[in-house]
This record gives C-alpha cells, structure tokens and sequence, in this order.
C-alpha cells in the first residue's frame, strides 16, 4: 500500500471523481471533447495532486502539491456553474457536487495548514 492511500482527503477526492464522471454522464454528446472532458481531468487531478505531493521529501513541497489539488477543485467548482445555468447539470447534482467539494476543499486546507505548520517547527 502506497502512504497516500491512507488518506481519508486521498480517498475523498477518488469519490468526488466518481461523482464527477456520474454527474457528467448526461451532459450533451457535443461537450464530450469540451466542459465533460475538462471537468473530468480537473476532478482526477484532484487525488493526483494528493498522491504526487506524499512522494515529496519536504512538507512545503507536499503543501505546494495539495494548493495544486485545491485549484483543480475550484476548477470544477467554475465549471459546475457553467454546466447549471447551461442546463447540463441538474440542480439536485450540482447541490451534491458542490457540498462534496466544499467538505474536500476543507480537508484539503487542513491537511496543507497541517504540512505548513511542522514544516516550520523542523
């Protein structure tokens, strides 16, 4: 087992691509190659980041890693929107993905200030 699949933020942000993929899968054939392909790279760079940022041998490195993770999250956040007012994303789904992205996006600012903070106590 790999250290970053003990982390609950690690397998949190595998849900949330999950969901990502779920959501998307109703969306218009003509955005396949657009916003379904975009929000769904965004979404998996979400536990890429996290799992890239444990193999680094500093915790600011690790920190930098989880801001990453944190941008390609409020990437699909942006993009949600589009995909809502655009009619591509049901209300109820957008409700879910975006209460999962906020509960991740928390995780995710705990676990840097976390890094940040015994960095600095080294």
């Amino acid at each position: 087992m790999f250290n970053f699949e003990k982390l609950d933020v690690w397998q949190r942000a595998n849900e949330f691509a999950d969901l990502v993929y779920k959501v998307t899968k109703t969306f218009p054939k003509d955005k396949r190659f657009g916003l379904t392909d975009q929000m769904r790279r965004a979404a998996v760079s979400v536990s890429s980041n996290i799992a890239e940022g444990s193999a680094r041998s500093s915790r600011n490195d690790n920190a930098r890693f989880l801001e990453i993770a944190t941008g390609s999250l409020f990437e699909v956040v942006a993009q949600s929107f589009i995909s809502r007012r655009q009619g591509f994303l049901t209300e109820p789904d957008f409700k879910t993905l975006y209460a999962t992205a906020d509960e991740l996006g928390r995780m995710l600012s705990g676990l840097r200030r976390s890094l940040r903070e015994s960095a600095r106590t080294e």
